[in-house]
């Protein structure tokens, strides 16, 4: 004997947040203070029919539900962000972090002692190659790039 589910259909959209549209301010406004506007300008402009419900997702719940949390200020924020970058390997996202993280009030020793301390948990080639993405980045910003990084210390120990 079958039995007919009970369930009503599931929709492929579910239903939307209630709070979503509050989530989309308050992500915009933290998206936008860290990391700038003219990225999320250009993000936004580049959206498409393939990434506006993405981009529209992690405005909402990686800036506005998660970031704005009152837990940990956008510092303690910034270096853990850059560790789970360097952990995984986004190395795109990684400079943007890094980028970000300056916005946010790190400086360039509290980034060097982030990727020191990530080299002993999450490799040492994944952070000497961070290393080398926080070098161009910290030049990019105007200085900094000479920051202890092992290959600017001893550049016949390795590549980046």
């Amino acid at each position: 004997m079958t039995h007919p589910d009970p369930s009503p259909q599931s929709s492929p959209h579910p239903a939307p947040d209630p709070r979503a549209s509050e989530m989309h301010t308050a992500g915009m406004a933290v998206r936008r203070e860290v990391l700038s506007d003219e990225h999320v300008d250009r993000a936004e402009r580049d959206k498409d029919e393939l990434t506006t419900e993405f981009q529209s997702f992690i405005t909402r719940y990686a800036w506005g539900e998660v970031w704005t949390r009152p837990g940990l200020n956008r510092r303690m924020r910034s270096a853990i962000t850059i560790t789970a970058l360097v952990a995984q390997g986004h190395w795109g996202e990684l400079a943007m972090h890094l980028r970000a993280a300056l916005r946010n009030g790190l400086s360039v020793g509290e980034i060097q002692e982030i990727l020191l301390q990530s080299a002993i948990y999450c490799g040492v080639p994944a952070a000497n190659h961070a290393f080398g993405i926080a070098q161009d980045v910290l030049a990019a910003h105007g200085g900094g790039a000479e920051c202890a990084a092992p290959n600017a210390l001893h550049p016949e120990e390795g590549s980046r």
